[in-house]
């Protein structure tokens, strides 16, 4: 069995208990983003997923419902620390409580625990042949880049760390980044250094 196969098996399996396990804490989220602000408690989008492969991503709503995205010159997505747009219990959630329910995404197949972020499907345009490989693998919750410090890194930066890890993942990799995942609320950030 190679480490693809057995981490898919592994990812699937974490998913389904885990997601029963914290049920009520997903419940409890929901009922607060309901009663915080109108709209839905699920925001939904689609995303670039393994070979390129459009699906809907799902995350916990944490902005005012007709909030228009801000966009880099690169295209990717920025909020502020003040984002006026992010809904009072939206703040708390994006410590990554936000990413939740693509719990989902990994229990039916389409994205991972570790893996390169899902891109929106207009930022492919203007990828490399060598950038678009970020997509041979299914993409994940969280990610190298995310952990060396995601908002402060340009666009090549990203890519480039991101097939970094297409080309070294292992178990042990998968799970340092899941580790760094969980202290980046205390500012910890792994130091990343290319062989």
């Amino acid at each position: 069995m190679t480490y693809l196969h057995a981490k898919d098996v592994l990812d699937r399996l974490v998913a389904v208990v885990g997601g029963i396990l914290i049920s009520p804490v997903l419940l409890g989220i929901a009922l607060l983003i309901k009663l915080d602000s109108r709209g839905p408690v699920i925001f939904r989008q689609t995303r670039v997923g393994k070979n390129r492969q459009n699906f809907t991503i799902y995350k916990f709503r944490t902005m005012q419902v007709g909030s228009k995205q801000l966009k880099r010159a690169d295209g990717t997505v920025i909020t502020t620390g003040n984002d006026p747009r992010v809904t009072y219990i939206g703040r708390f959630l994006r410590s990554g409580l936000d990413e939740l329910p693509q719990l989902w995404n990994i229990i039916i197949g389409e994205m991972s625990f570790v893996g390169p972020r899902p891109d929106l499907p207009e930022q492919l345009t203007g990828f490399s042949r060598e950038q678009l490989e970020k997509y041979n693998i299914k993409p994940g919750i969280t990610n190298l880049p995310a952990v060396c410090g995601r908002n402060d890194l340009d666009f090549q930066d990203r890519i480039a760390i991101d097939l970094f890890y297409i080309a070294n993942q292992d178990f042990l990799l998968d799970m340092k980044i899941i580790m760094f995942t969980l202290m980046l609320p205390f500012g910890v950030r792994y130091k990343f250094k290319r062989a």
